[in-house]
């Protein structure tokens, strides 16, 4: 770190000091200061100087640089607290928090939400919508709680007048998931009443000096605050570094961000309302109010001017008020109205940035961040029971940090045989013990005088105080001590605390702590019809007769808080922001040395130098030591061998020649400087890539051997599976044609099953193969005479199939017509006379048979038909005058025939085409006996079994 920034800044670590003396430190933080270093470490804490000014080192680039380095490798900063706390909630799965201290004005708040605003920056790398919705809810809500608990205060414009303190949760990929808000001790009693120079909360100058003409008329309100008895202190008060009225519509934008209704913002306005209005001298304002949150006027009036009280036998009786108890009533209720509006709104917040449906064997683990900022120790001109509580919280708070970075560093030196130099500090336990002690403490005594029966006043109770505590070194009072005249008999008491002196007013001490709130206030709001007002008033519903225990006082309810805190605290792993106020006038360049001295003294920075120079930096068990460290080392890699866990430890310490940097506990190793573990950090971080690589290498092998291995057996059941498929569809071919040669149509009517896809084309073969057995069982039954039609027959049905209806197939074909004596037009003679002429043209042309004969029809180019005869032999086509003894009239070689047409009708018109087209145009006649039988198939059936080549159209 010395390198990161020039001498002239002085040191950025207070362990690095020349020596540790008072006189030194306050030169290095005065320093520091004035050259705008606001931030400066002692070791892993960081303490912040107040710089009441804007400075740009809190930008994005400065987010980056800050992102993921370790917390010495950069200038001091918020930053670099906030990235080792989330580095160690990811990297080793533990819960830590971050702890925010310092008095009022010394900028807790503002570190706070800087902090916030890193882990939002540096989580959700990949933008998802619900992790962003969450970051989005957990910074709007700082804005919400900011206007309704905070306020300005004489020492600091935007003071919390509540602690806070929000758990993050997020998930194995360190981003958030959900969180809670836990508040504490809201300052109500500044709801209707502020000290000199003081304001109320900032939500009723927002929504007076913010909320729009319609909201306010609305609301029955005047713009003005001086116009209401509770903000009339504080309006003429005014604000440096806030705006009322840009403020106001920046909590509005974030109210609707959070996810508060329409319904719920509006309630919660007019409660703000309300609540001004109750002082107010206009009457017709304050009923127009309580009808707004919809009371009747009858009950609000009978509430705020009688009480209900029921007496031992059951009788409820109505007591009127006189006018100081009309107005502690009227005070009360409008100071509980508020804490419960504030309380409700926290607990809205929490239903939805809490982690919903969370499942440890689903979603892994689930770590937290936890973030306090709560009110700092506070020294008034008039302290009254708050500040008592407030410092009494700051107690336990510098209690946890004396049992956490003091007395358990150093009760772990020893429990580990280190050896160590002890460190003088101061336990402020008895300050502590003080307050809390059951019987004997402060709280015990406030709560005995408020069960006490008859009338017992703050006086009283001072007096008890001074009778059981005045021998307490760190208490005194006027009575004890009367030479002191800063205090007052009868009403001061005071308290050595270990920021400095603190003197208490014990007036209304003794209300404060009982809390009072007539049970008539509690019924009217619960009876509200307006549901968010009465969801804010459980208790409402108590009849008044209802006996219930005695609630718990004020102070008790807060003590039980504030340990459930630290318990809370003390489990995580803590990393400290101590705040310091460089003076009281808010002035940037004003450095008070004594105010900060003082500061110096009771947060006990000092010490922690001194413990933190005499001590180690970093320790860790030898087993986990060893499990992050181990891949550094050739000996301890993968796994070692040696005997213990230590002596592999000293392995890794000894190669990496770091011997005197450390020393070895019973069951730790200590590192004195936080450069070694850096050192060891960016070896490992170098090693790491080259770790996952060797590991996808190994796991990319198996995983490909393991597919192999799924591949082959997949293959080897494909095979088989196929295998058996192919023997189904066989066994099942066989099964289905088992018998069909018994079968009247040999298996023709079998449905074929569906094969396999690696057997369709044998399928095709198969069934082709089937389908010439069963022609061949059809043919071999035929005569050899009949076989020339049988071919004819299939040349036609090849030819013709599809395109006529009736082409004959299902009759005998005759073939030579005109030689039938049947099937001739005229007389027997004809037939005889055909006869003689086809005897004469075969001794002539030397043919071998005759292939078709029959009477024909011609149509000559006049459209004048003529009855002639065709005969067609295997040579030639004869066309024939029948009148005169069938003289032939043409010839026509067969061989010059290249095709035949026919019509897809009924008809018989037939045309043979010539390859010299001197075609021949014929109507086949079908005969007297006959006169429906179609010819035409025959035909070409005749012609195509003779001849390859014909024409169909």
């Amino acid at each position: 770190m010395a390198e990161l920034e020039g001498l002239e800044f002085g040191k950025s670590d207070f362990v690095l000091l020349d020596e540790v003396t008072m006189e030194q430190f306050m030169d290095n933080l005065k320093l520091r200061f004035e050259k705008g270093r606001i931030y400066t470490f002692i070791g892993e804490v960081v303490v912040s100087v107040n710089p009441y000014k804007h400075l740009d080192i809190y930008g994005k680039e400065v987010i980056e640089d800050y992102r993921g380095r370790e917390l010495y490798e950069n200038p001091p900063h918020l930053f670099a607290v906030a990235d080792a706390a989330y580095k160690a909630m990811k990297r080793r799965a533990k819960d830590t928090c971050i702890v925010i201290s310092g008095e009022s004005g010394a900028g807790k708040t503002e570190a706070s939400k800087y902090i916030m605003q890193y882990i939002a920056a540096i989580t959700n790398p990949n933008q998802r919508a619900e992790v962003e919705s969450v970051k989005n809810v957990l910074l709007k809500s700082n804005c919400v709680l900011e206007a309704f608990g905070n306020a300005k205060t004489n020492r600091n414009d935007n003071s919390s007048r509540f602690g806070k303190y929000m758990d993050i949760n997020f998930n194995f990929n360190g981003d958030p998931t959900g969180g809670h808000i836990n508040n504490y001790l809201l300052e109500k009693s500044r709801v209707v009443q502020q000290q000199d120079g003081e304001r109320n909360f900032h939500s009723f100058y927002q929504v007076l000096r913010g909320g729009s003409d319609e909201l306010l008329k609305s609301l029955y309100l005047q713009r003005d605050p001086a116009e209401y008895a509770y903000t009339s202190q504080g309006a003429s008060v005014t604000l440096a570094s806030n705006n009322d009225s840009l403020c106001h519509k920046a909590v509005m934008a974030a109210l609707k961000v959070i996810g508060f209704t329409t319904e719920e913002i509006s309630s919660i306005y007019k409660i703000l309302s309300t609540i001004l209005h109750l002082v107010s001298p206009i009457l017709s304002a304050l009923e127009d109010c309580f009808l707004m949150l919809k009371f009747l006027n009858a009950n609000t009036r009978k509430a705020l001017l009688y009480r209900t009280v029921a007496t031992g036998g059951g009788e409820v009786i109505e007591k009127g008020h006189n006018e100081q108890e009309a107005s502690y009533g009227r005070d009360a209720f409008a100071k509980a109205l508020y804490e419960r509006l504030f309380a409700w709104i926290v607990g809205r917040i929490n239903s939805v940035i809490e982690v919903k449906d969370y499942n440890p064997a689903l979603h892994g683990k689930n770590t937290v961040i936890g973030v306090l900022d709560i009110y700092g120790f506070e020294i008034f001109d008039n302290n009254s029971f708050e500040q008592f509580c407030i410092n009494y919280c700051n107690e336990k708070l510098q209690q946890l940090f004396i049992e956490l970075i003091l007395r358990q560093e150093q009760d772990e030196y020893q429990r580990e045989g280190i050896t160590w130099q002890h460190i003088e500090y101061f336990n402020n336990q008895i300050i502590v013990d003080l307050v809390e002690q059951p019987h004997k403490g402060i709280i015990s005594i406030l709560d005995e005088a408020c069960l006490t029966a008859g009338k017992v006043t703050d006086t009283v109770c001072l007096d008890s105080m001074n009778k059981k505590l005045g021998q307490h070194p760190h208490y005194t009072s006027r009575k004890l001590c009367p030479g002191d005249k800063t205090m007052e008999f009868n009403r001061d008491f005071r308290i050595r605390h270990y920021a400095g002196d603190v003197t208490y007013s014990v007036e209304g001490f003794l209300d404060k702590n009982k809390d009072p709130l007539f049970q008539d206030f509690k019924r009217l709001m619960y009876n509200s019809s307006d549901h968010v007002l009465k969801e804010m008033w459980p208790d409402g519903k108590m009849s008044i007769t209802e006996v219930t225990k005695r609630p718990l006082t004020a102070a008790t309810l807060f003590k039980n808080s504030i340990i459930a805190l630290v318990d809370k605290l003390a489990c995580k792993e803590p990393y400290y922001v101590r705040c310091i106020k460089p003076n009281e006038v808010k002035s940037p360049l004003l450095f008070d040395d004594g105010r900060c001295q003082h500061q110096v003294a009771y947060l006990g920075l000092l010490e922690n130098v001194r413990v933190r120079r005499a001590g180690f930096a970093y320790r860790q068990p030898y087993a986990r030591f060893l499990q992050r460290y181990k891949m550094t080392c050739e000996y301890t890699w993968p796994n070692h061998l040696m005997s213990t866990d230590q002596e592999a430890v000293e392995a890794i310490v000894n190669q990496h020649g770091f011997e005197d940097d450390v020393a070895y506990g019973h069951t730790k190793l200590f590192v004195r400087t936080p450069r070694t573990l850096f050192t060891l950090e960016q070896e490992r971080a170098a090693l790491i890539p080259i770790l996952v690589l060797f590991l996808q290498k190994v796991w990319r092998g198996a995983l490909a051997r393991m597919r192999c291995r799924k591949i082959r057996a997949i293959y080897t059941i494909m095979a088989h599976y196929k295998c058996y498929k192919v023997k189904a569809h066989f066994w099942e071919v066989e099964r289905r044609f088992a018998n069909v040669r018994n079968m009247a149509d040999y298996g023709k009517s079998v449905e074929w099953p569906t094969p396999p896809a690696a057997l369709m084309q044998f399928h095709r073969i198969t069934q082709h193969l089937h389908r010439r057995w069963w022609a061949r069982q059809l043919i071999k039954n035929i005569p050899p005479s009949d076989m020339a039609e049988v071919r004819a027959k299939v040349a036609a049905l090849s030819a013709l199939s599809g395109e006529r209806v009736d082409w004959g197939y299902s009759r005998a074909w005759e073939r030579d017509y005109l030689a039938n004596v049947s099937f001739s037009l005229d007389s027997p003679l004809m037939s005889t006379n055909f006869v003689r002429i086809t005897k004469e043209l075969k001794n002539k042309d030397q043919y071998s048979q005759v292939l078709f004969s029959c009477s024909v029809r011609m149509l000559n180019w006049f459209n004048n038909t003529k009855d002639r005869a065709l005969l067609i032999t295997d040579k030639h086509i004869y066309r024939l005058e029948p009148k005169k003894h069938f003289k032939v009239q043409k010839r026509i070689s067969l061989d010059t025939v290249v095709g035949v047409s026919v019509t897809s009708g009924s008809d018989q018109m037939v045309a043979l085409h010539t390859a010299s087209q001197d075609d021949i145009l014929v109507h086949l006649q079908r005969g007297q006996l006959n006169p429906n039988q179609d010819r035409v198939g025959e035909l070409v059936g005749k012609f195509k079994n003779s001849r390859n080549t014909y024409k169909h159209e």
